[in-house]
């Protein structure tokens, strides 16, 4: 198949999970023999076009005056992307355009309506469910955009059956039009040959254990809930230290936070960590903690659980999906600081439990969420797409 895909992030510029997932997905389909055209947002330093892992990547520079606000901003890169894509399209079959949530929507829909190609998108979260509702003008349009884009496509793809619901829920989709298939992990990314002790001592002392957690610093990734059961954790257990990595507009307040509650010292806010070091501190860390208050899927879940962390979660959306409780990791009640804490803890002091749960979850990681299995599946689902 020729598959076009369409994203506002892609590496190197990389804003949260949605770059990593095409980039991945987009890979798998190429190794399975087919040929993917990516069209994107311009990164500096990157150039305009590339084949990158064998998918052809095109970088899209828009040379309008720079927009004011975000949406416009949005708006600009849609037609850029339009403008680039018309040429290609033109020129070039696609089976399927493949947009990546309502930033690329107008373009994307443009494409399909002037050339009849079929048109297929995957949701990775909703506003409405990201922020428990729609409370301003702002996010009335982008529920809105989500809405037509869901409409205007074929097949509309969800990484876990909490999404399905949830698009269902909101934007009225019927069963059939909704395709389940999960995030993925490229399991060889986690085979490093390095100083496993020099890692360490950057964040913790020899006779400390970590405790990491890795996200956007935004409200619904729940750090602030996070910090406080650090807390509760340093009432029962001293040596451990806390080392949570992301970049976002809630990190100077997360700070304040540690600092007002005497854990300046013991939780460490790293703000952006390259994908080098991160990974590292997966293999390095103790426990992985992954608190959301709201979760699509989860894939920072999947990647501790591939490089044999064992993982606390808390219970909602794809987190609730991934882990089982007690089997490949803990979940604790979602928003409850009291709980996260009792769930770290019991690993901390139960090592060998820990142990197990590391095991179950890495079989699981490598049975279930390869990404040449689900580049499959998503064949599948295309095939099934362009049948309806």
């Amino acid at each position: 198949m020729r598959i076009l895909m369409l994203a506002w992030e892609f590496p190197p510029k990389i804003v949260g999970g949605l770059a990593r997932h095409v980039d991945e997905l987009s890979t798998a389909l190429v190794k399975a023999g087919h040929d993917v055209h990516v069209i994107t947002a311009d990164s500096e330093g990157s150039p305009e076009f590339e084949i990158f892992k064998g998918i052809k990547v095109h970088r899209v520079k828009t040379f309008r005056p720079k927009s004011i606000d975000f949406l416009g901003s949005i708006y600009q890169l849609n037609l850029g992307i339009l403008d680039y894509a018309i040429s290609l399209v033109r020129d070039t079959y696609f089976d399927v355009i493949h947009c990546h949530d309502w930033l690329v929507a107008d373009a994307g829909i443009a494409l399909k309506r002037a050339f009849g190609t079929n048109l297929v998108s995957t949701i990775h979260a909703t506003e409405r469910g990201r922020w428990q509702g729609i409370h301003n003008e702002m996010q009335t349009y982008i529920n809105d955009m989500e809405w037509l884009l869901t409409y205007e496509s074929k097949g509309v793809i969800v990484c876990s059956d909490y999404m399905k619901r949830e698009v269902q829920d909101f934007f009225g989709l019927p069963s059939e039009k909704v395709f389940i298939l999960p995030n993925g992990i490229e399991m060889g990314k986690f085979n490093y040959d390095f100083d496993h002790l020099e890692l360490r001592r950057r964040f913790a002392m020899d006779h400390e254990k970590i405790v990491m957690s890795v996200g956007r610093m935004v409200p619904e990734k729940g750090f602030q809930v996070l910090i406080d059961a650090a807390a509760k954790v340093y009432g029962n257990y001293n040596d451990v230290r806390f080392v949570i990595s992301g970049k976002g507009g809630m990190l100077e307040n997360l700070r304040s936070q540690a600092y007002n509650m005497g854990l300046g010292d013991k939780v460490l806010l790293t703000g952006f960590m390259d994908d080098d070091t991160l990974n590292k501190l997966f293999i390095v860390s103790d426990i992985a903690v992954f608190p959301s208050l709201y979760e699509p899927f989860g894939i920072t879940a999947i990647e501790a659980m591939a490089a044999g962390t064992p993982i606390v979660v808390s219970d909602t959306g794809g987190l609730s999906e991934i882990v089982d409780h007690g089997h490949t990791g803990i979940k604790t009640y979602t928003g409850n600081s009291d709980s996260l804490a009792w769930g770290i803890l019991e690993l901390l002091f139960n090592p060998e439990y820990a142990n197990k749960i590391r095991e179950n979850a890495y079989n699981k990681v490598s049975d279930v969420y390869d990404w040449d299995k689900i580049a499959f599946n998503t064949l599948d689902a295309y095939q099934k797409i362009l049948n309806i």
